[in-house]
């Protein structure tokens, strides 16, 4: 018998700062040849990105992330990545491309709020000042030592972080303490959150 689905940041409710995505469809695709490109383009109904990180949308529920020069992140709403793998199955078929579901590699956690830049920055090289990290940019870079995709989705800012499963705890507990400052935070969580953070600290050496 097939239990629940549960995120691995089940519970997780830290108001418009900090808050999870569980369960967003995330499909990988190589095509190396124009033809592929522009199949996969066409069957999502927004071409690709081709500017190294950048990122391209068909609708507020599903955009297309460049990672490398033949390589993309098809992310779109839960539950529909059965539908995505199909259609972009179909159209990279003959030998312009290749899909793979990786939808349960990554969890995707939302910050938001004018501080955010400052919040990433403690623990983040990029430079994600406006004049070189705007909306409609991604990267694939390290948030205090756990590999991220960072997507920065407005101006508000807001910017999404796609992290394996794994280290999903161990970075939320991260951002909570980085976020201590700008919120007002219980004492107790705040303890709470050192302590966990010190746990996965120490077992992740980092």
């Amino acid at each position: 018998m097939t239990g629940e689905r549960r995120s691995p940041l089940a519970g997780l409710d830290d108001g418009v700062a900090l808050r999870e995505l569980p369960f967003l469809a995330q499909i990988g695709i190589r095509a190396r040849s124009p033809e592929g490109r522009a199949a996969a383009g066409s069957a999502l109904g927004c071409p690709l990105p081709e500017a190294p990180n950048t990122t391209s949308a068909a609708s507020d529920e599903q955009s297309v992330l460049w990672l490398g020069p033949s390589e993309w992140l098809i992310v779109g709403p839960p539950d529909s990545e059965a539908t995505l793998e199909a259609t972009l199955g179909v159209a990279l078929a003959g030998g312009l491309g290749a899909v793979v579901d990786l939808s349960a590699n990554r969890t995707t956690l939302e910050l938001r709020g004018p501080h955010v830049g400052d919040v990433l920055a403690k623990g983040c090289a990029l430079d994600l000042h406006r004049r070189a990290f705007t909306p409609g940019r991604c990267a694939q870079t390290m948030v205090a030592r756990a590999a991220v995709i960072l997507e920065q989705r407005d101006d508000a800012p807001t910017y999404r972080l796609f992290v394996r499963g794994s280290f999903a705890g161990y970075l939320t507990d991260w951002l909570h303490d980085a976020l201590e400052e700008f919120t007002a935070a219980s004492p107790s969580r705040s303890s709470a959150s050192r302590r966990h953070r010190s746990v996965r600290a120490t077992s992740l050496n980092v």
